[in-house]
């Protein structure tokens, strides 16, 4: 089933409602929070720096849920997905610690070029596609359940980390890292935001213009059609979770250019926000239908909710409960979507 087809509902007036509310709520949600907030506090949540800080704090989780829809559009999860990054980021920084030569004891001391930046960024993406290939073999070929698969996964992937760094952070980067890419700026916009919206376009693109992306619709709606249609079922799911390892490789190095050190304690709850963010997005978890914009639109959300809430005063203790609200509400509009699909 392509995307198109994701609202192919009955004509009747309840039908066409329910499929305009189904395919836009969320991104009206968006603009009803930023209007509250902004109305409430226009010189502090409007402003410039506000705005900018938000983009910042979405830049990383972006990333992720990028990799993450592929996953579930395949009709698949990721609990890995934070786990990978952790061991991506310390993988990365102890090369170019080790790249270097400087002892490296405290924050930002080491004096790399971007010839070993280069290669601790391609160190981390090379291992976070290991980490996929892993999953997606699992999977796809030895036919493990994925919720497993990637549980034990993110267990491997985060004991791997702490195994490699004693169970201590990395804290030497490159300064030239932290300094261009954690806190510089291009064209005046955070490189965090730049890399993300790199990533967020090229992977939507692909999965919206190519035939490996019509093959991922394909076998998340129904995999032995698929099959049966010719479509390499199990290369592109081994292909679908080395895409999101290479994604949580490459926010492992935007981490690590943020915080100029390895966080290895920071990414637990990485996979649920970001399975979170798809779901909210409009993708079904049942796959096979969903797109990269509605994930944008789902990383915002709990990003702008949390935001306000501080700046308006109220405990962000409420910002969890909201989501788990809105997540809650996500999922039945995604099963009305079903049934009405069926019946039509």
């Amino acid at each position: 089933m392509s995307s198109s087809e994701e609202f192919n509902m009955p004509q009747s007036g309840d039908g066409r409602l329910l499929r305009l509310l189904a395919s836009g709520w969320i991104f009206l949600l968006l603009l009803v929070l930023v209007s509250i907030f902004t109305a409430f506090r226009p010189a502090q949540f409007g402003s410039g720096y506000n705005m900018q800080q938000i983009a910042i704090n979405a830049a990383i989780i972006l990333v992720l849920a990028a990799g993450q829809t592929y996953v579930i559009i395949a009709a698949g999860i990721d609990l890995s997905i934070g786990s990978v990054l952790v061991f991506c980021s310390v993988v990365s920084a102890q090369v170019m610690l080790a790249l270097s030569g400087d002892a490296g004891t405290t924050f930002g001391t080491t004096s790399a070029g971007w010839g070993v930046i280069a290669i601790g960024a391609l160190a981390a993406v090379a291992t976070g596609v290991l980490w996929g290939l892993l999953n997606g073999f699992l999977v796809a070929v030895a036919r493990i359940p994925a919720l497993i698969v990637t549980l034990g996964t993110m267990g491997m992937a985060l004991g791997g980390a702490q195994i490699l760094s004693g169970g201590v952070d990395v804290r030497a980067m490159p300064e030239r890292l932290v300094t261009h890419v954690g806190a510089g700026r291009l064209l005046g916009i955070p490189s965090l935001v730049v890399i993300a919206v790199v990533c967020v376009v090229i992977a939507g693109a692909v999965l919206k213009l190519t035939r490996f992306g019509l093959h991922v619709y394909a076998v998340g709606s129904n995999q032995e059609g698929a099959r049966r249609s010719g479509i390499p079922v199990t290369a592109r799911m081994m292909t679908v979770y080395a895409v999101s390892g290479a994604m949580a490789g490459i926010a492992a190095v935007m981490a690590n250019a943020r915080f100029a050190t390895t966080t290895i304690n920071g990414h637990t709850m990485d996979n649920l926000t970001t399975i979170s963010a798809v779901v909210l997005g409009g993708t079904s978890l049942f796959g096979g239908a969903g797109g990269m914009f509605g994930t944008v639109i789902g990383v915002f959300i709990p990003i702008i909710l949390l935001n306000g809430f501080v700046i308006l005063g109220i405990p962000p203790f409420w910002q969890t409960v909201a989501m788990g609200a809105v997540l809650i509400l996500a999922v039945w509009i995604d099963q009305l979507k079903r049934r009405l699909r069926k019946r039509g």
